[in-house]
């Protein structure tokens, strides 16, 4: 990994990653919550709104190294949005995230995690993986 200069934090806290992380799902499966914590870190990580679009491959302008797919089932979508949360409308994203979910590098079905146990098996996924 190309860097400018050495940071022990980075070392201490994740490291700092050059490599691009994209991260999809339906609404409410944790995709802000994940990006705000992997950025926190040090990664290169954003959101690509596949979900709500027709477009089977919009992420992949994104030019990910990494891309995550995050699942959740419509009741934890309701838990965390509201009870009248269409489920026509999950079911829609998550079709629209088909292409995303069988190209995916690492899915993770977030419906019974806490997001700091989704960021942990992020952050082991990407220490784990050879960025050579």
């Amino acid at each position: 990994m190309a860097n400018a200069g050495h940071n022990p934090e980075d070392e201490r806290f994740g490291s700092a990653d050059s490599r691009k992380i994209v991260v999809v799902g339906p609404c409410a499966a944790g995709k802000t919550t994940l990006v705000t914590a992997l950025r926190a870190l040090g990664y290169d990580a954003r959101v690509s709104g596949q979900e709500h679009s027709v477009i089977p491959t919009l992420w992949q302008l994104s030019h990910p190294d990494v891309l995550i797919v995050l699942d959740v089932d419509i009741a934890a979508v309701r838990d965390r949005r509201g009870g009248q949360w269409p489920e026509w409308l999950h079911d829609l994203q998550v079709q629209r995230l088909d292409a995303a979910s069988r190209a995916a590098d690492l899915a993770i079905d977030t419906s019974e995690l806490r997001a700091q146990a989704v960021v942990d098996r992020v952050v082991a996924y990407l220490e784990n993986q050879d960025t050579s």
